[in-house]
């Protein structure tokens, strides 16, 4: 019973600290300039040092995204080929989202975004193109899943151009392209108070059944 219990904690723990980052939006075209966003749909904050993105041609190491620093649980951060302080003006973005600017991979219309972590393992991949992968052409409007369950799915046709006011709360920028670079519906919710105390209990409990057994 001992061990079963502290086997549940133990998985319940390592769960607490899984990362799960996703790639959440896209736009290839329009605007002040392509971007890509990411999240961290986890629930315990990763460190971006030494991880990078690239497109198709799948380098570790193209675009190297250390300066994010540490994420958040729920927080996305953005890359783009504009100057980052160029992409918060056009999308009055505040400073608290964090933006690397200056990349030159230039996604085009069918292409791909690798994410790649500091040990140089693919984290997520998304492969897309109007007219031989399908998904959508997002040129002027980002690319947002349609669920969570296509987040990670790497399979473009379950994404959807972006809108006014749709689920991600996307608005048109000051140079009139739509998304919603820095946030998105699909982040995790942070743990209930009860969910620690429960842990905490059952860590009571073992520390307290083992001490009888001494």
């Amino acid at each position: 019973m001992n061990k079963l219990l502290a086997a549940l904690l133990v998985a319940g723990f390592a769960s607490q600290a899984q990362a799960d980052v996703r790639i959440t939006e896209w736009m290839y075209s329009g605007g002040s300039g392509e971007f890509i966003e990411f999240t961290n749909l986890g629930d315990a904050a990763v460190d971006f040092t030494g991880w990078s993105y690239d497109d198709e041609s799948r380098l570790v190491g193209g675009f190297d995204l250390s300066g994010f620093g540490l994420v958040g649980a729920g927080e996305s951060v953005v890359i783009t080929e504009t100057e980052a302080a160029t992409f918060r003006l056009d999308w009055s973005l505040a400073d608290s989202v964090k933006v690397l600017g200056g990349y030159t991979n230039n996604i085009g219309r069918a292409d791909e975004l690798n994410l790649f972590d500091g040990a140089g393992s693919l984290v997520d991949r998304l492969a897309y193109g109007d007219a031989t992968i399908g998904g959508p052409r997002t040129q002027n409007a980002s690319g947002r899943a349609t669920t969570e369950a296509a987040l990670g799915a790497n399979d473009a046709t379950q994404w959807v151009l972006s809108s006014v006011g749709d689920v991600e709360g996307s608005y048109a920028s000051l140079s009139g392209a739509i998304a919603s670079p820095g946030m998105t519906s699909f982040a995790a919710p942070v743990p209930e108070p009860e969910t620690y105390a429960m842990l905490l209990a059952g860590l009571g409990l073992i520390s307290f059944m083992a001490r009888r057994r001494a």
